[in-house]
């Protein structure tokens, strides 16, 4: 998911984004400890998505604090 993509969603769909994401990890994290994950790369994806997610969360918490 790029930024900018992020900065378009209101708050409700980030949050809604970041338990997906979160949900998606942790399916992904079974997969692998199972032996059934087979594209390892999205991991990575994913964790820097999440990432992603809470900067822009960040960013906007500070925004609106002044």
């Amino acid at each position: 998911m790029k930024k900018t993509n992020i900065k378009e969603m209101t708050d409700a769909e980030v949050e809604q984004h970041l338990t997906e994401l979160q949900r998606e990890k942790l399916n992904l994290k079974i997969q692998s400890r199972t032996g059934q994950l087979e594209k390892t790369a999205r991991v990575k994806q994913v964790r820097r998505d999440i990432a992603r997610v809470i900067t822009e969360q960040a960013a906007r918490l500070a925004k609106a604090n002044g």
